[in-house]
């Protein structure tokens, strides 16, 4: 089992930034995706940005262009978030095969 850690959300004002980063306890190999989800109060867990071996990237079309993901070559996995929005609060989680991290809290005042 690969064990995923997720951090850097936190309490911003719209328009601000934030960056989420996710780190597993084990190595993680490059030929698969890695992905973010978010799940806002009473809503369901949705795909937010994708990235695969080759670096290609998938964005929900409620984030394109201002979020940015990447990873680095020991595979951490990041989420650039900017110009956040209230829509955008919620816990964001990363996902490495059938491995979730236990999320980090995204919250957005207006």
């Amino acid at each position: 089992q690969v064990y995923l850690a997720e951090s850097g959300g936190g309490l911003v004002r719209a328009g601000e930034s934030l960056r989420l980063s996710c780190g597993a306890f084990e190595e993680m190999s490059r030929e698969n995706p890695m992905s973010w989800y978010r799940q806002a109060p009473g809503k369901q867990r949705e795909l937010v940005a994708s990235i695969d071996s080759g670096d290609n990237v998938n964005y929900a079309d409620s984030v394109k262009g201002r979020f940015t993901v990447s990873r680095d070559v020991e595979n951490t996995l990041y989420l650039q978030m900017n110009d956040l929005r209230y829509e955008d609060t919620g816990v964001y989680y990363c996902k490495y095969l059938p491995s979730w991290g236990r999320g980090t809290k995204v919250t957005v005042t207006s």
